[in-house]
């Protein structure tokens, strides 16, 4: 069930690398797990483990302070490949709240919205720049504040975060598309019983 998000401070991390893909983020091998286990363990799998299941020291998210972050900041194409939704179901159960990056899968950009995850596109030079901030700044704490559409970088420096007004308000409820319409079941009777009334004929 999706999460319900307004606005969150969180610990980001960069994560190196264009193009990469959802076999990268899920390798396919894990897709035939129980999801109700949780995908979170297969994260980057082989990225972050070693054949035999040691930790790679040198990936971002095996390092201290990123091990706890919640928002990841890509670079291009982030989420290419192949249309697997277990790469979205792998970053939400493993805690990732939000991406940020220059450009994603379309198919993937459309998943994650799906599934409350929040990927929000910035300039490529934006994003650089903020990559290098986390690698070497103090601070490592970015908003994502979808009520007021912006994303506050460590620095303090703010950016407009675009979204879609149907997926925004999804997201913001914590609700599906079919939960939304659900939820809006006592005016779509009351337009049902007016429009009716005014056209009889259709019931004839």
């Amino acid at each position: 069930m999706m999460q319900a998000f307004i606005k969150e401070t969180a610990l980001a991390a960069p994560i190196p690398g264009r193009n990469v893909d959802t076999d990268q983020i899920i390798p396919a091998r894990f897709l035939k797990a129980d999801r109700s286990a949780g995908y979170g363990p297969f994260l980057f799998h082989d990225l972050r483990f070693t054949p035999d299941g040691t930790e790679r020291e040198d990936f971002v998210l095996n390092q201290e302070p990123h091990r706890q972050a919640r928002i990841l900041v890509t670079d291009e194409n982030f989420g290419c490949g192949s249309s697997r939704e277990g790469a979205v179901y792998a970053l939400c159960d493993y805690g990732i709240k939000a991406l940020i990056g220059p450009s994603f899968g379309d198919i993937f950009y459309n998943n994650a919205l799906k599934n409350g995850l929040i990927p929000v596109r910035l300039p490529e030079e934006v994003v650089a720049g903020l990559r290098r901030e986390l690698l070497t700044g103090p601070e490592r704490g970015i908003t994502i504040d979808l009520e007021a559409e912006r994303v506050t970088f460590p620095d303090g420096t703010e950016h407009a975060l675009a979204i879609d007004p149907f997926w925004r308000e999804c997201i913001m409820k914590g609700v599906d598309e079919v939960e939304l319409t659900l939820g809006y079941m006592p005016q779509i009777r009351d337009f049902e019983d007016r429009y009716l009334s005014e056209m009889r004929w259709i019931n004839r």
